[in-house]
C-alpha cells in the first residue's frame, strides 16, 4: 500500500514538471516566476504553489530550465526549436515541413496547440520516437497561412457553427448569432478567423459574405474563387478608371512606332475565345527568306504603374479559367476591347519580328512598340482544315469582297509555310531534349444554364502546335536578348528545374508494372526515354494515368530573376512575354524589355523577384481553382448518369480505397474498402494494389474496371463509386 501512494506522488510530480515545461515552451523568451506559472494553471492555493516552487527547484537541478533573476525561470536554451509549415493531411495526420531537415516532424494532435495546415509555426522537437519517428510540440504560431475560410453554416437560437471541409480541418467555427450575416443552416458562408481562446475547441469567427444556397451552381463557383483568395468582381473604382482611359488609336502614339498595318496579320485561337493577346504576320523578303512576326497586346501602355489599375492587375496576377466562365485580370474594357487584336481592328502591340530562311533559322530580329492591323481571324479548327487540304476558305467573320477574298488567299499561303517552319522548330526543340506533354484535356458541352451535357477531349494538332511554337520562338529570343547583356539586366524569366531524382525513381517503379522504363543516365537521355514512354502509352488505358505520373514527377515552372533555364522546354533561356492580357508577368516583360531597349539601366532585382514570388504563389491557386471547377463539373454530370456502369482504369490505390478514372469521361471517383462486400481487402504498397485475404482476388494500378456511381456529393465535389468487376 505505502508503494502505490509512493507511484501515485512520482506521477503527479512527472505530470506537474512536464505542465511546466509546456507552459515555458510555449513563450520560451519570457520569463516567469512561481506566482505567473500558478496563475496560468489556475492553481491558486498554498499547497500547489508550494509544489510549483519544489518542481521547478527540481527542474533548475535537472538541468531543463534556468534562474535567470531572483524566482524567473526560462527554458535553457537548445537547438530543439525549429520552424517550419505545418502540414495536417485530410485524415488528421499532422506534419511540420522544415527546409533543409530529412524527416518531417510528426505533431499528435493534442500537440498541435490550434495550428492549422499551412501555418507557419515553432516547434519544440523530442527526441526520436520508437520506429524512428521525429515527434514535436507546436510552441507557437508564427505566421497563420490564411484567415478567411469557405463553409456550410448550421444556424441555432444563439449561436452558429460553420463547417469547412477541404482545408484539412480538424476542428469548425463557432459563430455568436449577432455575427452570421443572417445566413440561414446550408447556406455557403466565407468565416473570418477573429480568435481562439485558449480552453476552447473551436476557433470564433464572422461571417463576412453569404456566398448562398450550398449545391447551386453560381453558389459552389463562387466557393471555389473564395476558397482561394480569388475575386469575381472588380472593385468599382477599378472598372471607372478603366472606362475613362482612352483607347483610340492617336497619329501622335503611331508616330513613336513601327507601322505594320500593311502587313499581312491574323490571329487562331479557340473558337470560343474572347480576348486575342497574340496575331502572326508573314512576308515573303526579296532575298527568299521570310519574315515573321509575333505581336502581342501592347497592355502596359494602358496599365501604368502606381496606377489602381495596376494595383488590381498586380494582386490578381493571371486571368482564372474556370470550367463556365473566365475570371479576368483585367477589365473587359481592356480584356475583350483596346488590347484585344479583334479582326478588322487597328490596335497598339509589342513586337516580336523575326527573318527566318526555309531552315527556320533566325537570321535577324527585332523588338519594339508597334501597330498592327488584323486582316482574319480564325478558329484552330478552321486553319487546322487549311494545313490538312492546303485550301482556302472564307472564315465566318468574313464578309465576302474580293479584297477580302485576296486576302484569305494570301493566308493560306501564309499558314502553309509557317506550319513548315513550326515543324522543323518543334523537332529541333525535340532533338535538343525538350519533352512532349501532350496530355489529353477534358472540355464539357454546358447548356444555357452552364449543366454538363457532354463531354469531349481536346487535342493538340498542328494548328495548335504552329501557334505554340512561334510563341516559344518569341518567348526565348526576347529572355535570350536580355539575358545576355553586359552587364547583367534585372528580368523576369520562366524557369523549370531538372526534376527530383526520387520523384523520378518512383515513376520508373510504376510504369515498369506495365512494361516500360526509363534511361535516367543524364539530363539528355532522361528527356528522350520520357518522350518515348509518352509516345508509347498514347491510346492505352493507362496513359491518361502515365501522363499524369508523368507531370507530376517535374519540378514545377516559376517566374523568378534568377535565371536556371527551362528543362521541360530544353531553353537556356525562357520568359513569358506573349500573354499580357491574362499574365501579370508578361506585363513586367514588356515594360523592362522596352527600358533596357531604351537604354534604362538595371530595375531592381529584390522587387521583382518579390514580384515574381506573388504571381507564382497566384498561378498555383488559380490552378488550383481551376482543378476545383473541372471536379465540381465532373460531378454535376455523373449525378444524371446514378445508375449506369463505365469501365475505368484504377488510377490510385491506398489504405482507405481504390481510385478508378472512368475511361470515357476521365471523371475520377472512390471505391471504398469497406464498401468490397466480397472479401476483406489489405492495401499493399509495394504491389500499388488491395489484396482480398482470403479470394486472393487483387485490385493493382492500373486494372481495367467497371464501376457504377454510388454517391456524386457536389458540395464536396467527390464521387464514390461501387465496384462491379474487373473488365472481361
Amino acid at each position: 500500500m505505502p508503494k502505490r501512494i509512493k507511484r501515485g506522488k512520482k506521477k503527479q510530480k512527472d505530470n506537474l514538471s512536464e505542465t511546466i515545461l509546456t507552459l515555458l515552451r510555449k513563450d520560451h523568451s519570457k520569463p516567469f516566476n512561481y506566482k505567473q506559472i500558478a496563475a496560468k494553471l489556475g492553481l491558486n492555493d498554498a499547497s500547489s504553489r508550494n509544489h510549483i516552487i519544489k518542481t521547478l527547484k527540481h527542474l533548475q537541478g535537472a538541468g531543463s530550465i534556468q534562474e535567470i533573476e531572483r524566482g524567473k525561470y526560462i527554458l535553457t536554451p537548445s537547438q530543439n526549436y525549429v520552424t517550419g509549415r505545418m502540414d495536417i493531411s485530410s485524415r488528421g495526420k499532422g506534419y511540420v515541413i522544415v527546409e533543409d531537415r530529412e524527416d518531417d516532424i510528426f505533431i499528435k494532435n493534442k500537440n498541435l496547440n490550434k495550428a492549422m495546415n499551412g501555418d507557419m509555426v515553432e516547434v519544440y522537437v523530442f527526441k526520436r520516437m520508437k520506429g524512428g519517428k521525429t515527434e514535436g510540440e507546436v510552441t507557437r504560431i508564427i505566421e497563420r497561412k490564411r484567415t478567411e475560410f469557405v463553409g456550410t453554416i448550421q444556424v441555432s437560437d444563439k449561436f452558429a457553427f460553420v463547417e469547412c471541409p477541404g482545408y484539412s480541418m480538424y476542428t469548425d467555427f463557432f459563430v455568436p448569432k449577432s455575427k452570421t450575416l443572417n445566413a440561414e443552416t446550408g447556406d455557403k458562408v466565407l468565416v473570418r478567423m477573429d480568435g481562439w481562446e485558449a480552453h476552447s475547441d473551436s476557433p470564433i469567427g464572422s461571417v463576412i459574405k453569404v456566398l448562398g444556397k450550398a449545391g447551386e451552381h453560381n453558389t459552389e463557383i463562387h466557393s471555389i474563387l473564395a476558397q482561394y483568395g480569388l475575386p469575381y468582381e472588380f472593385p468599382e473604382e477599378v472598372e471607372t478608371y478603366a472606362n475613362q482611359l482612352d483607347t483610340s488609336i492617336q497619329e501622335e502614339e503611331i508616330k513613336k512606332r513601327r507601322d505594320l498595318r500593311k502587313t499581312l496579320t491574323f490571329t487562331i485561337d479557340p473558337r470560343d475565345a474572347k480576348d486575342f493577346d497574340d496575331a502572326l504576320s508573314f512576308k515573303e523578303l526579296e532575298n527568299g527568306n521570310y519574315e515573321i512576326g509575333i505581336h502581342i497586346a501592347d497592355v502596359s501602355h494602358y496599365v501604368k504603374p502606381g496606377t489602381i489599375l495596376d494595383d488590381e492587375a498586380y494582386e490578381r496576377a493571371t486571368s482564372v479559367y474556370l470550367v463556365d466562365r473566365v475570371v479576368p485580370m483585367l477589365p473587359e474594357v481592356l480584356s475583350n476591347n483596346a488590347c484585344s487584336l479583334r479582326p478588322h481592328e487597328e490596335k497598339y502591340t509589342f513586337s516580336a519580328i523575326f527573318e527566318m530562311n526555309k531552315k527556320a533559322e533566325v537570321v535577324n530580329q527585332w523588338f519594339g512598340r508597334t501597330v498592327t492591323y488584323s486582316d482574319a481571324r480564325f478558329a484552330y479548327e478552321e486553319a487546322q482544315e487549311i494545313i490538312e487540304t492546303g485550301k482556302g476558305f472564307i472564315p465566318a467573320n468574313i464578309s465576302i469582297t474580293d479584297k477580302e477574298y485576296t486576302a484569305d488567299q494570301s493566308i493560306v499561303d501564309a499558314v502553309l509555310k509557317m506550319d513548315a517552319l513550326a515543324k522543323i522548330l518543334r523537332k529541333r526543340r525535340m532533338n535538343h531534349g525538350a519533352i512532349s506533354f501532350d496530355k489529353v484535356e477534358v472540355k464539357f458541352i454546358l447548356d444555357e444554364n452552364n449543366n454538363p451535357e457532354g463531354v469531349y477531349f481536346k487535342e493538340s494538332k498542328d494548328a495548335n502546335k504552329l501557334i505554340e511554337e512561334f510563341m516559344l520562338l518569341a518567348n526565348r529570343s526576347v529572355a535570350e536578348y536580355v539575358g545576355k547583356q553586359n552587364p547583367k539586366k534585372t528580368f523576369v524569366y520562366r524557369v523549370h528545374d531538372e526534376p527530383d531524382d526520387e520523384k523520378i525513381a518512383a515513376l520508373e517503379n510504376i510504369i515498369k508494372r506495365f512494361g516500360y522504363k526509363l534511361d535516367t543516365r543524364d539530363r539528355r537521355t532522361t528527356a528522350s526515354s520520357l518522350n518515348k514512354l509518352l509516345e508509347d502509352v498514347v491510346g492505352k488505358k493507362e496513359q491518361n494515368m502515365v501522363d499524369t505520373l508523368a507531370i507530376r514527377s517535374m519540378s514545377k515552372a516559376v517566374y523568378t530573376t534568377h535565371n536556371i533555364g527551362h528543362y521541360g522546354l530544353a531553353f537556356d533561356y525562357y520568359t513569358h512575354f506573349t500573354s499580357p492580357i491574362r499574365r501579370y508577368p508578361d506585363v513586367m516583360v514588356h515594360r523592362l524589355l522596352q527600358q533596357y531597349l531604351d537604354g534604362g539601366k538595371s530595375a531592381s532585382e529584390e522587387k521583382y523577384e518579390e514580384n515574381c514570388g506573388h504571381s507564382s504563389d497566384m498561378e498555383q491557386l488559380a490552378s488550383n481553382a481551376e482543378r476545383d471547377s473541372i471536379k465540381y463539373m465532373q460531378v454535376k454530370y455523373m449525378l444524371d448518369h446514378k445508375d449506369q456502369e463505365f469501365a475505368g482504369v484504377i488510377s490510385g490505390v491506398t489504405d482507405w480505397g481504390i481510385y478508378v478514372e472512368i475511361s470515357s469521361n476521365k471523371c475520377e471517383g472512390m471505391v471504398r474498402l469497406q464498401d468490397l462486400r466480397d472479401d476483406h481487402y489489405v492495401f499493399n504498397r509495394e504491389e500499388f494494389a488491395v489484396i482480398g485475404s482470403n479470394s486472393h482476388n487483387v485490385y493493382r494500378l492500373g486494372d481495367e474496371v467497371v464501376v457504377k456511381v454510388k454517391n456524386a456529393d457536389l458540395v464536396k465535389k467527390h464521387l464514390d463509386f461501387t465496384m462491379i468487376g474487373h473488365v472481361e
